[in-house]
C-alpha cells in the first residue's frame, strides 16, 4: 500500500518536473523576434552585398565583351596601319599608345607563342600563363569556328584573337580586357558588406529589442493576469496594451474565458451548498427519528412504524439525489453512450403519465393533454422519458393554485413534432432564463412540492437533449406561467425499417 501511495505523491511531482522541462526547452518570444529581426537584416545585407558583387561582375564581363567585339576591328586596323605606314615611331611604343586609347593590351605573337611586339614585354603574362599557352588556345578557337578572328572569355581577362600579316609571314594579334577591375571592386564590395554585416547586427540587436520588448509586453502582462485568473481572481481586465486587432481579440476571449469561469465557479459553490444541504436535511432526520425509536417509540408500533417509514423515505431522498448526481456526471463526462433505437413517443408519453394520475386522485390537479397519435422519433428512449418525467413533475411543482398542467404533443412540421408543457405559475424572471438550465436552480417559492426532486431535474434535460442534438426551449411570463418544449425529428417509415433490419440482425 505504502508503495502505491507514494507512487501516486510522485505523480505530480513528475508532471510538474516534464512541465518545467518543457517550459525550459521552450525559448521566449522576445528572443524569438530578436533572432528573426537580427537574421533577417543579416540576411537582407548579405543578398546586397552577393547581389551587387555578383551584378557588378556580370555587367563588367558584358561590357567588356561588347566592347572587344564593337572595338576588335578597328584595333586590328589601327595596328596594322601603325606598324605599316609609321616608320619614325617605334612599334612598341605605337602598340603601347593603342593599348591607353582603347583600354586594353595589345600583343602581337608569333604562330609558336613568341611575344613579337612589344619586344620588352615578358613571355608570361601576369597572371602565370605563358603566352605560348595562350596562343595555343588562340589558335584552337580559330580552327574550332573557322575564322580569322574570334573573342571569347580566359581565365582573367576578354580575349579578341586574330590572324594579322605583319613583317611577312602571318602573326597573330592578341587583344584582351583584364577583369582586374572588376575583381578589386568586388573586393571591395565584400569587404563593405563585411562591415555592413557586424554595423547592422549591432543595430538590428538594439532595434529588434525594443520592437520585442514591444511586442511582448501586453503578452507579458496577459501572463501576469491569466496567474491572477488562475488564482481565483475573477476581476482581472486583460485589455491593456493592445497594439492589434489580434491583441485586443485574445483580450476579450480570455475576458469571456474569466467570465465563464467566475459563472461555473459561482454555480460549482452552490450546488455544493445546496446538494450538501440537502444530504445533510434527510441525514439529520434519519438521525432524529432513529434516536426517537430507540428512545421513545421503540415499544410502541404504530409511533414506531411511524418513525421508521420516516427514515425509510430520507433515504429515499437521499438515494435519489446521489442517483441524479451520479446520472448527471455520467453523461456529461461521456461515460454513458446513447441507445438510440425508434419508439412511439405519443404512447410512452401517455405511459409516463399514468405515473402522475395519483396527483389528480390525492391531490385535485388536471391535466390537459392533447396527444397525436403514431408520432416516432429516434433516441435513446430511457432518457428521453427522464426528459419527459422531469419537464412535467417541474411543471406540477410550479403550477398556479388552480393545479393545472397543460401537456401537448403534435405535429409542427413534416419532419418534426413538439412537445410541451405549460404551468399557470408564477414564471421565471427574463434574466434567469438563460441560467436555470445549467445551475441547482430551484423556485423561491414554499409551497409543498407534491413531486419529489433534488433541484437536478433541468441539468438533466439539458445534457439528454444536447447529446441527441434536439432544439428546446423555455417561453415564460412574470405572473402568467412557463412553457418548456422540446422539438423532436419525425421518424420516416425508411427509418423505422432500417432500425428493424438492425435489431433482427443483431
Amino acid at each position: 500500500m505504502s508503495a502505491k501511495k507514494d507512487g501516486k505523491r510522485n505523480k505530480p511531482k513528475t508532471a510538474r518536473r516534464k512541465r518545467r522541462g518543457y517550459r525550459a526547452q521552450k525559448t521566449s518570444i522576445f528572443l524569438m523576434l530578436w533572432a528573426v529581426f537580427a537574421a533577417l537584416s543579416l540576411f537582407i545585407v548579405i543578398l546586397f552585398g552577393v547581389s551587387q558583387t555578383s551584378i557588378t561582375t556580370s555587367t563588367y564581363k558584358r561590357e567588356a565583351s561588347r566592347q572587344l567585339r564593337e572595338q576588335g576591328p578597328q584595333i586590328q586596323t589601327d595596328v596594322l596601319y601603325a606598324l605599316e605606314e609609321d616608320k619614325t615611331s617605334t612599334p612598341g611604343m605605337e602598340l603601347r599608345r593603342l593599348s591607353v586609347v582603347y583600354d586594353v593590351n595589345i600583343v602581337i605573337l608569333s604562330p609558336d607563342g613568341a611575344v613579337i611586339l612589344p619586344q620588352e614585354w615578358e613571355e608570361e603574362d601576369k597572371d602565370g600563363v605563358s603566352y605560348r599557352e595562350k596562343t595555343e588556345i588562340l589558335l584552337e578557337r580559330l580552327e574550332e569556328q573557322n575564322t580569322d578572328s574570334i573573342v571569347y572569355e580566359s581565365e582573367r581577362e576578354y580575349v579578341y584573337g586574330s590572324k594579322v600579316f605583319l613583317f611577312g609571314e602571318e602573326n597573330y594579334l592578341y587583344v584582351t580586357k583584364s577583369f582586374a577591375l572588376t575583381q578589386a571592386v568586388s573586393g571591395q564590395l565584400v569587404g563593405r558588406t563585411l562591415i555592413m554585416c557586424i554595423f547592422m547586427f549591432v543595430l538590428s540587436f538594439a532595434i529588434s529589442g525594443a520592437v520585442s520588448s514591444w511586442f511582448t509586453n501586453p503578452i507579458v502582462e496577459m501572463k501576469k493576469k491569466a496567474n491572477a485568473l488562475a488564482h481565483g481572481d475573477f476581476t482581472v481586465d486583460f485589455h491593456g496594451n493592445d497594439y492589434g486587432l489580434e491583441l485586443v481579440e485574445l483580450a476579450d476571449a480570455l475576458n469571456f474565458a474569466r467570465d465563464e469561469l467566475s459563472k461555473a465557479d459561482a454555480m460549482q459553490k452552490e450546488l455544493i451548498a445546496n446538494v450538501s444541504h440537502d444530504f445533510k436535511t434527510p441525514l439529520t432526520m434519519i438521525k432524529a427519528y432513529a434516536a426517537m425509536i430507540m428512545e421513545i417509540s421503540g415499544d410502541i408500533p404504530e409511533k414506531r412504524n411511524k418513525h421508521a417509514q420516516v427514515i425509510v423515505d430520507e433515504a429515499d431522498r437521499l438515494t435519489t439525489l446521489v442517483s441524479d448526481l451520479l446520472e448527471l456526471s455520467k453523461m456529461r463526462s461521456g461515460l454513458e453512450a446513447l441507445q438510440e433505437t425508434v419508439f412511439d413517443m405519443s404512447a410512452y408519453l401517455r405511459a409516463v403519465l399514468v405515473r402522475f394520475e395519483y396527483l389528480t386522485e390525492t391531490k385535485g390537479y388536471v391535466f390537459h393533454t392533447e396527444i397525436e397519435k403514431g408520432l416516432y422519433t429516434r433516441g435513446d428512449e430511457t432518457k428521453l422519458g427522464q426528459v419527459l418525467y422531469n419537464l412535467i413533475g417541474n411543471a406540477v411543482n410550479y403550477t398556479g393554485e388552480n393545479k393545472r398542467v397543460f401537456i401537448d404533443l403534435k405535429k409542427i412540421s413534416d419532419k418534426v413534432f413538439r412537445f410541451s408543457v405549460t404551468d399557470t405559475g408564477a414564471g421565471i424572471k427574463e434574466e434567469d432564463l438563460s441560467t436555470i438550465w445549467d445551475r441547482y436552480y430551484r423556485s423561491s417559492e414554499t409551497h409543498k412540492r407534491p413531486v419529489q426532486g433534488t433541484g437536478l431535474g433541468l441539468s438533466i434535460v439539458k445534457t439528454v437533449l444536447e447529446k441527441h442534438r434536439f432544439v428546446f426551449g423555455v417561453n415564460s411570463e412574470v405572473g402568467a406561467g412557463s412553457t418548456f418544449y422540446v422539438d423532436f425529428p419525425l421518424a420516416t417509415e425508411e427509418t423505422m425499417e432500417e432500425d428493424t433490419n438492425t435489431l433482427d440482425k443483431s
